[in-house]
């Protein structure tokens, strides 16, 4: 197990333990911390709407490594300058670098097309899949942490010990020696905070048609993620004037905003908490 503290910056160390010649990485650790967590609330919840384990365990295993792809060439497509001259580091993962909204691009295709093969509602499963989300890009967020990554503008000490972080979080955000404001901390806290709110809304009756928890969560994250995007100095950059991220989250926001309002003017969804329709026929074709 690998010494937590580095003695020369005081700082994480980010390597959580080595097994010979290989190194594990807090990064890796806490994302799949967080995937675990989501997916056995997925399961639960699914249960609970009529879609079995087994499709919500088939599923991930084809979302996660899309969403995994997805996010590294997010990153690396936005930051193609540095990785033309350095290949070798695109596939170096453990070290940071995953786009969460690459993602969920590669993650929602998939999504789309495996529900169609099982006779799944596709908005059902995404309604289910929310909430967890968010909570696993709320644990997500504190790989970053221990990579000093997606960090903000450099701030004061008395700035931080003013918002009464502990001195292990402070520590962490010495980095090149100045303190950074810690937007990891802003959108950890903001996704939790939404994951309570969809959370506690999602069962009560009448609230939500089946895709209105999903397109909540759109809106809910992409909100924050504009603001605290604005916040940080390691934003990806379209032609080094728009921050490709603020840019997304807008277009997300509005979009699900009109998606909300069409689909309740134009059809009769279902009810979230009427769960699976197509429950029986999904058994007859076993």
């Amino acid at each position: 197990m690998g010494d937590i503290f580095s003695p020369i910056m005081a700082a994480l160390n980010p390597i959580a333990m080595r097994l010979g010649p290989i190194s594990v990485h807090w990064y890796g650790v806490i994302i799949a911390t967080g995937v675990v967590i989501a997916v056995m609330l997925a399961v639960r919840e699914g249960q609970r709407r009529g879609i079995k384990p087994d499709d919500i365990y088939d599923m991930i295993l084809w979302a996660l490594p899309a969403a995994l792809i997805a996010a590294r060439t997010y990153y690396v497509v936005f930051e193609w300058p540095y990785y033309a001259k350095h290949p070798g580091e695109i596939i170096a993962i453990w070290d940071g670098g995953i786009a969460i909204y690459g993602s969920l691009i590669g993650a929602g295709l998939v999504v789309f097309f495996f529900c169609r093969s099982r006779f799944i509602p596709t908005w059902l499963m995404l309604d289910i899949a929310a909430p967890t989300v968010i909570l696993g890009q709320a644990i997500g967020r504190w790989g970053n942490f221990m990579n000093q990554e997606a960090f903000g503008r450099i701030t004061s000490l008395a700035f931080l010990q003013g918002l009464h972080l502990p001195s292990w979080i402070i520590n962490q955000m010495l980095i090149n020696g100045a303190y950074r404001q810690p937007t990891f901390l802003y959108e950890s806290t903001w996704d939790l905070l939404g994951f309570i709110v969809l959370m506690s809304l999602r069962h009560v009756p009448g609230l939500f048609k089946q895709g209105e928890v999903f397109l909540s969560y759109v809106m809910w994250y992409s909100l924050g993620r504009f603001f605290i995007e604005g916040m940080r100095t390691d934003s990806l950059w379209l032609f080094h004037i728009l921050r490709i991220s603020q840019a997304l989250s807008v277009v997300l926001f509005v979009g699900a905003l009109i998606i909300w309002i069409y689909r309740r003017r134009q059809s009769a969804p279902l009810d979230y908490l009427a769960g699976n329709p197509f429950q029986e026929k999904a058994k007859l074709t076993k």
